[in-house]
């Protein structure tokens, strides 16, 4: 038994939040039923990377295939009469609706939260947006668009990010989807136990502007507490902190308080520097990073970063390899944790994605099915939900108010 085996979503999202979400939700156990439009589907389809040796006609982007396992698909027109119809009947079947659509365009289709709440009052609705949209907390942004590196670069965390003497920089692609995914599902889950005490559902608004602030809330703690904001590319507070060089790579070191510092200085044999006034206080060792920083690269100079971070752990000194995409693959450490999963399509073969995080130690292992064609499951949907025959589906196919897999 999986633990959200008796919860159904249905997913209007594209490109990344969204899907990410509704991926958190069916590695778990959901049924996700992905409506897409006629034609591309979900644009993320066709961007790449793609599997190698796939011609033109077989493309799918590697993207869409990560963040869309576990999902069904499902071709509905909702510009037609008939297509809104046919998602408003879905809805009153489904515990969930996610969408990322721009704030107000749901609505404007009939099929926002107000239209299928009327039908079904115990749905879940939850939209992503750049800067949310709930009725009472709508601000001058609410319109804009939004991609992920416009809230990052908002938020404040571009700016911490890079160097002083060089411009701001973007973290890690799509971290803004991803991360405002995860508080979409997390808030989805806290709404469903709402539901089991109330017995409605309710409007769920995820702002991705909200979550990065959210993310960056030592910079917004920093600045109540000194009116300063953390310089680009260290810390003014503590240290040290950051990527050292080894005799082969990187190692990454997080020094937080004075007595981790007394042991770093034990292991590089500087015991000297415990009572230094340039390296005794945090913030002395900020100001004097430079130096700091010679020292630790002099004691790593000769040492392969794997042995010089064995040494420092057993110390009690936080420390790790930097390590590249072909390491992390080969990591003990990633293969035990089973967070590397293996899908198997069946037309572009096997390719591994990264797992979901949540583990439960009363739950399975998620299912590895891939993601599914444009349409794929339309005609099963369709008939096992709404009693549609095949009939049916093929006359709403000629009339183009959905597609199947096979058209």
């Amino acid at each position: 038994m999986q633990p959200l085996d008796d919860i159904r979503v249905l997913s209007l999202g594209q490109f990344m939040s969204a899907p990410y979400c509704t991926m958190l939700l069916a590695d778990l156990g959901a049924e996700v039923i992905k409506v897409e439009r006629p034609g591309v589907g979900d644009p993320r389809r066709t961007i790449p990377p793609y599997p190698e040796g796939t011609d033109a006609a077989d493309r799918l982007g590697g993207g869409f295939m990560a963040y869309n396992r576990n999902k069904r698909s499902v071709v509905i027109d909702l510009r037609t009469d008939r297509g809104r119809e046919l998602f408003t009947d879905l809805a009153a079947e489904a515990d969930v609706v996610v969408e990322n659509m721009k704030p107000g365009s749901a609505d404007r289709l009939g099929v926002g939260y107000e239209a299928l709440s009327a039908v079904n009052p115990q749905l879940v609705y939850a939209a992503i947006s750049g800067f949310g949209q709930l009725e009472g907390y709508r601000g001058p942004y609410t319109e804009r668009p939004a991609l992920d590196i416009v809230v990052e670069a908002m938020s404040g965390i571009m700016q911490q990010v890079g160097f002083e003497d060089r411009p701001p920089q973007w973290t890690l692609y799509g971290l803004a989807d991803l991360y405002s995914g995860l508080v979409t599902a997390f808030s989805i889950l806290t709404a469903l136990h709402m539901r089991e005490r109330t017995g409605e559902g309710q409007f769920v608004d995820t702002s991705m502007y909200d979550a990065m602030l959210s993310l960056n809330e030592r910079m917004v703690m920093l600045y109540s507490f000194t009116g300063e904001m953390q310089p680009r590319g260290h810390m003014r507070h503590q240290g040290p902190q950051g990527a050292f060089e080894a005799a082969d790579g990187y190692v990454a070191v997080n020094i937080p308080n004075d007595p981790m510092w007394a042991r770093l200085c034990e292991v590089v044999g500087r015991e000297d520097l415990v009572e230094d006034e340039r390296t005794a206080t945090g913030p002395a060792r900020a100001e004097h990073r430079a130096f700091v920083r010679t020292v630790l690269e002099d004691w790593l100079a000769d040492r392969p970063k794997a042995a010089a971070v064995e040494v420092l752990n057993d110390h009690g000194v936080p420390a790790g390899v930097v390590q590249t995409a072909a390491e992390v693959f080969a990591d003990e450490q990633v293969a035990a944790r089973g967070m590397l999963v293996d899908v198997e399509d069946p037309e572009l073969g096997p390719h591994t994605f990264a797992r979901t995080p949540t583990r439960l130690s009363a739950a399975p292992e998620i299912d590895a099915v891939p993601a599914p064609r444009l349409g794929e499951h339309t005609r099963s949907v369709l008939g096992d939900l709404l009693g549609l025959s095949d009939a049916d589906v093929d006359a709403l196919v000629a009339d183009g108010v959905v597609a199947t897999g096979s058209e």
